[in-house]
């Protein structure tokens, strides 16, 4: 029976890979005449301040489009699919991935469900990863060994056209059967209100997050986090790579005791920089 299961749900999608402008534009028009879609992305955020966008996945009830960021010249059409409120997009865990469209194509997607803050409320549990939440309503066991292979390389594997492929093919009918569950205690409108607050929450600069979360109260740090911040930018690498989150502190008290350059090279390793930061530090 399993095995019945796992053919219908793998060939019930036809799946191929969008590589050429026309192509996409083709897609695009096609997609603007859909009320649901599912999506993912797939990027990489290793040594670098913005994400690099590599894949977009998106699935219909016929079918699952693979778009190759990487091979296409154009992507300003994906606007009128993300923005457009009367397409429904399903997402598992969507903060991140709508972090990555709004960083790489400056996009803010509305109207959007996200079946692990669905199936939190509904299994009142932690948060639970698209592998057991595919397993609970389809009693389909998928493979994630490819959660960290190199997107950016072409071509691509049949390993990552399977997995990219997986994790779109499923969501629609999650998305389904969640609604049904939600509507049957009045719930759905609350967690389509949660999920639209991730996409917000996900459509905003990289810096608010993060200077949110170390909960500065002093003018100087806020300065000095925002300095780490725009070097960061401006190099397109991660701020910990200009300084850790621990030498802020002891960044200021340093600047504090007037005798700053030397211990501010010794941290920064670079004097051009530490100049630049006495500079910063000098105007607050």
């Amino acid at each position: 029976m399993f095995s019945k299961l796992k053919k219908f749900f793998s060939k019930k999608l036809n799946v191929s890979i969008v590589d050429s402008d026309d192509r996409f534009d083709e897609i695009a028009y096609e997609l603007s005449f859909e009320n649901i879609i599912g999506i993912d992305t797939e990027f990489d955020w290793r040594n670098t301040y913005y994400p690099k966008l590599a894949l977009i996945q998106i699935s219909t009830s016929k079918n699952i489009f693979l778009i190759d960021c990487l091979k296409l010249n154009n992507l300003n059409k994906f606007k009128s699919i993300f923005e457009n409120k009367d397409i429904c997009k399903i997402f598992h865990a969507s903060r991140s991935d709508i972090t990555v469209l709004f960083c790489s194509l400056g996009l803010k997607v509305f109207n959007i469900f996200d079946v692990q803050i669905a199936e939190k409320f509904i299994s009142k549990s932690d948060h639970k990863s698209y592998s057991k939440i595919v397993l609970k309503y389809l009693n389909l066991r998928i493979d994630k060994s490819e959660t960290n292979s190199n997107w950016l390389r072409r071509p691509l594997t049949v390993s990552q056209i399977n997995y990219a492929a997986n994790d779109v093919r499923y969501l629609i009918n999650i998305f389904e059967k969640q609604k049904k569950i939600l509507k049957k205690n009045d719930s759905f409108a609350f967690i389509q209100d949660l999920s639209n607050k991730e996409a917000i929450l996900g459509s905003q600069e990289l810096y608010i997050p993060r200077l949110k979360k170390l909960k500065f109260k002093e003018k100087m740090a806020k300065d000095l986090f925002m300095w780490r911040e725009k070097i960061a930018m401006e190099k397109n690498i991660p701020p910990s790579f200009v300084f850790k989150d621990r030498y802020l502190k002891k960044m200021l008290n340093i600047y504090k005791e007037n005798n700053p350059k030397k211990d501010f090279y010794d941290i920064l390793k670079n004097e051009k920089l530490a100049d630049d930061l006495i500079k910063t530090l000098e105007k607050c």
